[in-house]
C-alpha cells in the first residue's frame, strides 16, 4: 500500500482512496482482519485520518466490524456484485445515451475526443505490458470521462462508489486471464457510436459490455471458495 503523500486533498480522504484501492486490487484480500493501527503505520500517517477512512469504508460496505469489534474486508458478496452491475448499468445507460444524443462539434467536445483518444491509447499499452492495474484505472477512466460531458455530478458519485464492490469481482476476474487488445475493442466501438450519435446502438454496445462479469461467477467461485460470502 503506497504512503499518503501530501496534496488538496486531507488525510483522511487520501488514506480512504488508498485503503479502498488496496480492497478493490484484492492487495487487502476479501476476509482479512486489518488494523487501524497497522494501516496507519503503512500509510505514514496518525490514527485520526485512518480512523476517518476506516469509517467511509464501512459505510460503503466495503470493511465490516465483527461482533468481537474485529474490523475485516467483507467478502464478495455475489448478489451485490450483480446489483451494482444492474444499477451500474441503468445509470450509465441513461448517461452514455444523454451524451450520444448531445455530441457536437464544440471546443468541449474536441477537447473530449482527444482525451478519450489518449485514453483508448494508454488502456492499449496497459494491455499490451499486461499491467491489470493500469488498465483497470484506464478502464475507469475511459468511462468516467464520458459520465462527465453528461454533466450530472450527482451520478457521477453514485456510480463511483457502488462500482467498489463490482470492480473488486472484475479485477479478480482480470487477474486471472491475459490481457489483449480485444478488450479495449468494446470502448472504441462505444466511442465511435458516440461521436456519431448512434444512441441505440450505444445502448446495446454497452449492455453487452457491462454484463460479461456474469460469466465469470461460477468459475471464480469455484477458484476462490473463500474469497465469497453468498
Amino acid at each position: 500500500m503506497n504512503n499518503v503523500s501530501s496534496s488538496t486533498k486531507n488525510l483522511g480522504e487520501q488514506a480512504y482512496e488508498a485503503l479502498r484501492e488496496a480492497i478493490i486490487t484484492l492487495e487487502l484480500e476479501p476476509g482479512q482482519t486489518i488494523f487501524e493501527n497497522e494501516i496507519a503505520s503503512q500509510l505514514s500517517i496518525s490514527r485520526t485520518p485512518t480512523r476517518d477512512a476506516f469509517k467511509l469504508l464501512i459505510s460503503e460496505g466495503l470493511i465490516e466490524v465483527t461482533p468481537q469489534r474485529t474490523k475485516k474486508v467483507v467478502r464478495i458478496s455475489e448478489s451485490k456484485v450483480k446489483e451494482s452491475g444492474f444499477v451500474r448499468l441503468s445509470l450509465e445507460t441513461s448517461a452514455f445515451k444523454l451524451v450520444a444524443t448531445n455530441w457536437q462539434s464544440t471546443k468541449v467536445y474536441e477537447t473530449a475526443e482527444r482525451e478519450i483518444k489518449r485514453i483508448l491509447q494508454q488502456q492499449r499499452e496497459a494491455a499490451e505490458d499486461q499491467d491489470m492495474k493500469l488498465f483497470l484505472q484506464w478502464d475507469e477512466a475511459f468511462h468516467n470521462r464520458i459520465l462527465q460531458l453528461a454533466g450530472n455530478e450527482t451520478l457521477q458519485g453514485v456510480i463511483y462508489h457502488m462500482r467498489g464492490h463490482l470492480n473488486r469481482f472484475r479485477y479478480l476476474a482480470m487477474r486471472e486471464i491475459v490481457l489483449t487488445e480485444d478488450l479495449i475493442v468494446d470502448h472504441e466501438q462505444l466511442f465511435t457510436c458516440l461521436t456519431h450519435k448512434e444512441e441505440k446502438k450505444v445502448e446495446e454496445l454497452l449492455k453487452r459490455h457491462l454484463t460479461k462479469y456474469h460469466a465469470e461467477i461460477p468459475r471464480l467461485r469455484e477458484q476462490f471458495p473463500t474469497y465469497f460470502t453468498d
